[in-house]
């Protein structure tokens, strides 16, 4: 025990068979005596199967050998065995969660059996969640804590009924006999440590490898137990590692080839089981290849044995564009380049540990990626390089995107740095002597400052020290300042000669300014495979998905509150529900109403509202309507970059948080004119923000219902024309009432007639009193440019003066025909002329006002021409100044406006990525 406690104590001590009590040294024979821990039902079975082996113990191979012995097992055949190589070799690796349990090792076994190469190596990983166990026996060792023993007994128990499940005969006995032998052994090494108080690395790396021992010893005997020729190998005599920290090793390919050689020739056969994991330094001292080590391992015997391929086996379908619980519509890539894979891998996306690579890059070996649980899916192919296919778009050179999250990023900044040698290598060296990581170097060519990402558990040690190595500069000026950003996050583009293809950094960088996501840092190497960005961490997700979305790995995502299911709001529901489906097939527009509230009840989904049903829903799932929480929903959403307020009500109170939502990068589409209509002040500062920000608000449906005004008006602006005047019958209502009164019908009538049908408010003094037209004409002068409030605009009301004050719609209406003579007066005198009365709206831009009145037009005015609720608007321009630019169309009615309000919604969409 002397030599044990010596062996853990100090760290340089050579671990070896001589240095374990007497009682634990390696027997190097099998074992024939049935251990006495086995069921009886079985024992009976078990000696009788060594009776048989004892009579042909001349031709028996022994197979099991002391876990503590890096010696080769004998074997008696006198004839060396030349190591074949090539790509009659297939490798395969199978993680602990492949190896869970016995039905899960029985999965893996059928799988190696179907493999139809030549010759099969396989790597395995301890079952699940055995590592962590061994690494806690330590843990309570060291602690001094007794329930290691417990501990220890519970790892016993787990291989043991494992084992008793998936084999018998002879088999079983020497797997069980050596277990307990193991596990002896190691009650005596943590009985040493938990002495010592401490164990040496080589120690627990010794200790922790077990797992990977017992596993590839069960799955050996499984896949012999099917009939096929197998062996299973320790690594620990074969894989020679050089540590070089306390977190990675440097593979000695020469001597492990060596070993190899001469391994197999002892043991030659056409399936080999091996550990993962662990390994062994020059010095034949057990060690391993650190966490993600079995893929590693794969990995070199890949490259040892020049195979055909590597197959890591695990529980997802292969490699994500992104991380699927963070983007849910994260696709399987078909194929990744080495480049591409260590690039990922580097950068936080779960597809294999960098250093995994590097072995099968050297002899062009194919890594595939799969699921054990899904052999349906073809997985992931990581090779040399993947071939473009002709015709695609941004999206083929784009792989993927990851991220790190809990970041700082650290800037030196003076003027006094450029192109003083020696300010970044004080800079690193002082990272270095904290032993910080940087993760990302970014340097202006100014040289004026110099910013670097570490993670935030580092940050303080790394600026206090470069306080201290900058005191002087920062004292005279030379620096202005050492200066920690925290709460950062890194986001990587990773793809294949991107950066060489034109468009790739600007489709990125507009994704995230369209997200409203500012960009605080950003590095790009000259190898062309990755961009990086630092943002703040609780934007990450947000931008994960914008750029996910905009390079076509997933569909363009919206999420949508909807405000106000009334006569319009509940139409575009319905317009909704009858083109979603449309939408996403044929142009990967999907659009989710995450929400729909109105004055009383909300309704409210996390993944999305079923449209087929959403009035039965909000009447069975609805809850008390609160705007606050409403927007919060909508907004703080994780999984959809994306998100748009329709404000479907004619509501001020509504209008007046519009600003507000903008402001915090929620879109606004609304026909509500309440907001560009109201105080100007309001209006220039939504207006401003608008221009400042890649937050969108659009509200064609304000002016024209679907009628393109707005768009119309805007892109002659743009396009550098001057407006002279614009003019037209803006009111659908109004229409209609005028387009009817003819003949000898009075407009009592007409009026009555045109709120029966549905055209006019309940109450038709809105629509006559021409505050709704002034509205349109005050948006429309607001949009030409003019700073006009809405009492700046004269408005000829057609509600008579003693009316106005009548107590309800009812009463209107029954006094209204006392008032029909004015009315037929002007209509006789415009006859009479040849001409027709409209009721107008006009912007006149050279004498900078407005005005909504009752107007006459000749009979072949095009405004004469209106028929049913149309609207007409006239543009008079410095190019259309002869011949106005005249749109007509419907301008009335809850399916036109809520077209309106969809038509916004798809132009949102174009601008935030979709195909157009």
């Amino acid at each position: 025990m002397a030599s044990l406690y010596s062996a853990i104590s100090n760290p340089g001590h050579s671990l070896s068979p001589s240095a374990l009590p007497h009682d634990t040294k390696p027997k190097k024979i099998c074992y024939y005596q049935c251990p006495t821990f086995l069921p009886p039902h079985r024992s009976r079975i078990c000696r009788m199967g060594f009776v048989s082996g004892l009579e042909r113990k001349k031709t028996l191979k022994p197979r099991i050998i002391s876990s503590v012995t890096v010696d080769t097992p004998v074997n008696t055949s006198p004839e060396k065995v030349q190591l074949p190589k090539g790509d009659t070799w297939s490798v395969h690796k199978f993680g602990g969660t492949c190896m869970g349990n016995s039905e899960r090792i029985k999965n893996v076994a059928k799988i190696i059996l179907s493999d139809d190469s030549e010759r099969k190596f396989v790597v395995v990983s301890a079952m699940s969640k055995v590592t962590d166990m061994m690494y806690d026996l330590i843990n309570k060792a060291q602690s001094r804590d007794e329930s290691y023993i417990s501990a220890l007994d519970a790892v016993l128990e787990k291989h043991r009924s494992t084992a008793l499940d998936l084999i018998d005969g002879d088999d079983l006995c020497s797997f069980l006999a050596q277990l307990q032998h193991d596990i002896s052994n190691l009650k005596a090494m943590l009985r040493a440590i938990y002495i010592a108080g401490h164990a040496t690395e080589s120690f627990t790396d010794f200790v922790v490898g077990h797992g990977e021992l017992w596993s590839a010893q069960m799955l050996s005997c499984v896949v012999r137990k099917n009939g096929v020729d197998c062996n299973w190998m320790d690594t620990r005599e074969v894989l020679i590692v050089n540590p070089t920290s306390s977190n990675q090793v440097d593979p000695d390919f020469k001597e492990s080839e060596e070993r190899l050689e001469k391994w197999y020739s002892k043991n030659p056969s056409k399936a080999i089981v091996a550990t993962g994991f662990i390994a062994s330094t020059p010095q034949n001292i057990p060690t391993t290849l650190k966490r993600d080590g079995s893929d590693f391992s794969a990995a070199i015997m890949g490259a040892l044995f020049k195979a055909g391929q590597v197959t890591i086996w695990t529980d997802v379908d292969g490699v994500y564009s992104a991380d699927p619980r963070k983007v849910s519509e994260a696709v399987i890539l078909k194929t990744l380049s080495y480049q591409e894979a260590w690039e990922m891998s580097y950068f936080g996306a779960n597809v294999l540990h960098p250093r995994t690579i590097i072995p099968v890059m050297r002899y062009d070996i194919p890594i595939i990626i799969r699921n054990v649980f899904n052999l349906a899916a073809p997985g992931t192919k990581i090779c040399r390089s993947t071939e473009d296919e002709e015709g695609q778009g941004l999206e083929s050179f784009v792989k993927g995107f990851a991220t790190i999250d809990n970041l700082a990023l650290v800037n030196v900044e003076g003027t006094g740095m450029a192109g003083v040698p020696g300010t970044a290598s004080t800079i690193f060296n002082a990272v270095k002597d904290v032993g910080a990581n940087v993760i990302m170097i970014s340097q202006a060519s100014s040289e004026h400052s110099v910013c670097f990402a570490v993670p935030e558990k580092e940050v303080n040690a790394v600026f206090e020290l470069l306080q201290s190595r900058f005191h002087e500069a920062l004292n005279a000026g030379r620096l202005s300042q050492v200066q920690v950003i925290p709460n950062c996050s890194i986001l990587a583009t990773v793809g294949q000669k991107m950066a060489s293809t034109p468009g790739v950094s600007a489709t990125l960088f507009n994704a995230l300014a369209k997200a409203n996501i500012n960009v605080r840092a950003i590095a790009q190497g000259c190898s062309e495979y990755n961009i990086t960005v630092v943002l703040k961490r609780e934007d990450c997700i947000r931008a994960l998905r914008a750029v996910h979305s905009r390079f076509y790995l997933s569909r363009t995502t919206i999420a949508m509150g909807i405000i106000g299911p009334g006569l319009i709001g509940a139409t575009l529901l319905d317009q909704l529900r009858d083109q979603a489906a449309t939408l996403k097939e044929e142009f990967n527009i999907d659009l989710r109403v995450m929400g729909i509230t109105g004055s009383r009840t909300m309704l409210l989904s996390e993944a999305g509202i079923d449209l087929s049903r959403w009035r039965e829903l909000q009447k069975e799932k609805g809850v008390v309507a609160d705007m606050d929480k409403f927007v919060q929903h909508v907004h703080g959403n994780q999984f959809i970059p994306n998100k748009v307020l329709v404000d479907c009500t004619a509501d001020s109170s509504i209008a007046s948080h519009y600003y507000d939502w903008l402001r915090k990068g929620i879109h606004v589409v609304t026909p509500n004119k309440k907001a560009n209509s109201g105080p100007l002040d309001q209006y220039l500062k939504i207006r401003a923000l608008q221009r400042q920000s890649y937050t969108h608000y659009f509200y064609e449906a304000t002016v024209g219902a679907g009628l393109p005004i707005i768009n119309t008006l805007q892109g002659l602006l743009e396009t550098g024309d001057k407006i002279l005047r614009i003019e037209g019958v803006f009111s659908g209502t109004l229409s209609y009432i005028f387009n009817n009164f003819i003949g000898r019908r009075t407009f009592s009538e007409v009026v009555a007639e045109a709120k029966h049908a549905g055209y006019t408010e309940p109450d038709p003094r809105d629509d006559l009193s021409g505050t709704d037209v002034c509205r349109k004409v005050i948006i429309l002068a607001r949009e030409s440019g003019l700073k006009l409030e809405l009492s700046d605009i004269p408005v000829e009301s057609l509600v008579p003066e003693p009316l106005k004050d009548s107590a309800s719609a009812e009463e209107f209406m029954q006094k209204l025909p006392q008032f029909d003579h004015d009315l037929a007066k002007k209509r006789q005198i415009a006859e009479d002329a040849g001409q027709v009365l409209r009721y107008v709206g006009v912007v006149d831009m050279v004498n900078q006002e407005g005005a909504v009145k009752l107007q006459t037009y000749k009979n072949d005015h095009p405004f004469a021409q209106l028929s049913g609720a149309d609207n007409i608007i006239a543009f008079t321009t410095t190019r259309y100044k002869d011949q106005p630019l005249i749109v007509r169309g419907p301008g009335a009615g809850a399916e036109v406006t809520a077209g309106g309000v969809f038509s916004d919604i798809l132009r949102l969409a174009s601008y935030l990525g979709a195909p157009s």
